[in-house]
């Protein structure tokens, strides 16, 4: 019996709305979950969702691929790899391209020839909260986190203290093993599955780390903020990820920005934009009002007349571009409150005001009243 396939979007944790990036950033963190050489607890389940993401990745990465899933489902799609039946170095490596901009593969591309095993250390991500107006100046974060460090007792090795890894008898040393096809036509080199690509074995292991040869550790770093930064971009401090193995070198600690709800600042892109409110006389009559800014106080002229939801620039009181470090504008809407509590002086001066009034000088009022006379009379 067939088994059932979870969605490809439900696997990678993402809406269908996502665009590429997206997807490559879930997969990402999915892999560094998932992947058996890291993950705690059940290794053979892992594998099994590490598997599984790297065939959702596979389709949805293909715009192509994508659309006919988006159409046809799974049906659309068939005849791709068959990851479940792949051995897991082979299939990172088949992703290795989406790690390049962020210093490399998290997994740690193979060095060297064949039966090398120096990796790259795996890459770290933790989260940064900033405040709006840390975005707007930049600053200086103090970050803790854990990382796996290399073992005080076996230096690495995994091994018991006074023994060493041995060569794995099942690849001679070499990581790799040679399959024989169906009918003796041809042969699949694979990772050897008894050492995992490293062509040597621990018999003893050291009771510190048992034979991971790694502990955990708490690690803090200071990391500069460049202003500007939006929510969702990452800033890599770069070897501050785990510890490779076999000479190679650190993964990266890659810190995602979060940016804190402000109570009365929402941003568009580069631009601030607040609601402000006035009085209907003010509205009216225009005046001189104080707006809030990230620096502070700002007076900001409005014209008399000034309607409900009308915005007002400030230029150069938003944000700064991260790169060309221009800043955007601040956007002030004004609400018109009306009062719901008058005196009876200011409710006399209000009748006084309604009888001067004339529906020529209001012309959309003017307008509402005709097409309301004319649907009552029949004559729309």
């Amino acid at each position: 019996m067939a088994t059932t396939k979870r969605d490809y979007y439900e696997v990678l944790g993402v809406s269908r709305t996502v665009d590429a990036e997206e997807i490559k950033r879930a997969y990402r963190k999915l892999a560094m979950k998932y992947h058996p050489d890291r993950a705690d607890g059940d290794k053979t389940a892992a594998e099994t969702k590490f598997k599984e993401g790297a065939e959702a990745y596979e389709v949805l990465a293909d715009p192509e691929k994508r659309q006919r899933y988006d159409q046809y489902g799974h049906a659309g799609v068939s005849g791709h790899h068959d990851f479940s039946h792949m051995d897991v170095s082979d299939i990172f490596s088949m992703f290795d391209d989406i790690f390049a901009g962020l210093g490399g593969s998290p997994f740690g591309g193979r060095r060297g020839g064949r039966g090398s095993t120096s990796h790259r250390g795996f890459d770290l991500e933790t989260q940064v909260e900033l405040t709006l107006g840390e975005v707007g100046k930049g600053c200086e974060k103090t970050i803790e986190f854990e990382r796996q460090d290399v073992c005080d007792i076996c230096r690495g090795s995994g091994a018991k203290a006074g023994s060493s890894p041995v060569m794995c008898p099942q690849c001679g040393g070499q990581g790799r093993v040679a399959q024989q096809g169906f009918g003796g036509m041809f042969r699949m080199v694979t990772t050897c599955p008894g050492c995992r690509g490293r062509g040597a074995v621990i018999r003893d292991h050291c009771s510190a780390c048992g034979g991971t040869g790694r502990q955990v550790r708490k690690r803090t770093v200071r990391i500069q903020i460049p202003p500007g930064v939006h929510e969702g971009q990452a800033v890599r401090v770069a070897g501050e990820g785990e510890p490779g193995s076999g000479g190679g070198g650190n993964g990266d600690l890659h810190c995602c920005i979060a940016v804190k709800e402000h109570p009365l600042f929402s941003r568009h892109n580069n631009d601030l934009v607040c609601q402000v409110p006035v009085s209907f006389t003010q509205a009216a009559l225009g005046a001189m009002i104080e707006v809030p800014t990230l620096d502070g106080q700002n007076e900001l002229e409005i014209n008399a007349g000034t309607q409900h939801g009308e915005v007002f620039k400030l230029k150069g009181k938003g944000l700064p571009d991260l790169r060309s470090k221009r800043s955007g504008d601040l956007l002030v809407q004004i609400l018109v409150e009306v009062p719901r509590k008058l005196t009876d002086k200011q409710r006399q001066w209000l009748r006084e005001f309604a009888a001067t009034e004339d529906a020529s000088v209001m012309p959309q009022r003017k307008s509402f009243l005709e097409k309301l006379k004319g649907m009552l009379t029949g004559e729309q």
